[in-house]
């Protein structure tokens, strides 16, 4: 039985068969500027992956598309061979052009290419759970995601994806993935200021599915709030401390995986996360997207 370090908030939770610590890790700002390239302090890079696995974190959540093939062969040199613990979240759907964008890539031969992508760059021969990503940088987008998700699903039918999920897609599209292929997570954009998928978050924890929220501050729109800044201020707490704090304790299928590219800051989320928040803090929060 695997034991897990008191000092990580919010406990674990089961992804399928698998358990992982609900505090986890993304790895995108390991990549360079703009998540193109490598990092400027490569054995920086490394020693947040390395202290990432000693502080008994077992959720990695990365993407061959950053860098792109960056962060999948950073997680390779430092942590390969992998803990028996540690579970890494990787996602398909897109890829990256010379310019910094993120064009689609979801027709078949795409998700099966980026499989195998997956597969050879983190060394594994079988991806503990794979995201469909959807939508584009702006968000979510209507459509059926039946042709890549059903790619997906038979890639799971070969052996090769233990788990499926959906990333930045409407609730539409995660009732329709369920009825190809059982979700365990989906992972979408959601932070103190943008509540909408309060509704589904709900839906999902009464049916046992994780949701794993990208972009907990606003992302590369830091959010502004007077509230959040007050009530940081009054905990002497950092707003990033507060705003993680408050996603665990906000439902218990939401799963963290805050990024940075320093061990410092990632002690003092895996430490901010498990920030006490009363009911008047809580209550002052909730107001902020309402």
């Amino acid at each position: 039985m695997t034991t897990f370090p008191a000092s990580l908030p919010g406990g674990t939770w089961t992804l399928g068969d698998l358990t992982v610590t609900r505090f986890g890790y993304g790895a995108m700002q390991l990549a360079g500027p703009g998540v193109m390239g490598p990092p400027a302090d490569r054995d920086s890079a490394l020693a947040v992956l390395r202290e990432v696995a000693d502080l008994g974190i077992t959720h990695i959540d990365t993407s061959d598309a950053y860098g792109p093939r960056v962060t999948n062969q950073l997680i390779r040199e430092a942590l390969h061979p992998y803990p028996e613990a540690l579970h890494i979240v990787t996602k398909v759907g897109a890829t990256r052009d010379e310019q910094g964008g993120w064009p689609p890539a979801r027709r078949p031969e795409d998700v099966r290419r980026a499989v195998h992508d997956n597969l050879e760059a983190l060394g594994l021969e079988v991806l503990d759970l794979v995201n469909l990503r959807l939508g584009d940088a702006s968000g979510p987008r209507p459509g059926s995601l039946a042709e890549p998700y059903e790619a997906l699903a038979e890639l799971q039918r070969q052996g090769l994806i233990r788990h499926l999920g959906v990333s930045n897609a409407t609730p539409e599209q995660v009732a329709e993935a369920r009825t190809i292929a059982p979700i365990v997570c989906v992972q979408n954009m959601y932070n103190l200021a943008h509540r909408h998928d309060d509704e589904l978050i709900d839906e999902l924890a009464r049916e046992g599915i994780a949701y794993v929220p990208f972009f907990p501050l606003g992302g590369f729109s830091p959010l502004q709030s007077s509230a959040l800044s007050a009530v940081a201020a009054r905990l002497e707490a950092t707003p990033m401390s507060v705003a993680l704090a408050w996603l665990l304790r906000r439902s218990p299928n939401i799963l963290l995986i805050p990024g940075t590219s320093s061990v410092a800051h990632l002690r003092e989320n895996a430490a901010g996360a498990g920030l006490p928040l009363s009911g008047e803090d809580l209550a002052e929060l909730d107001k902020i997207g309402r």
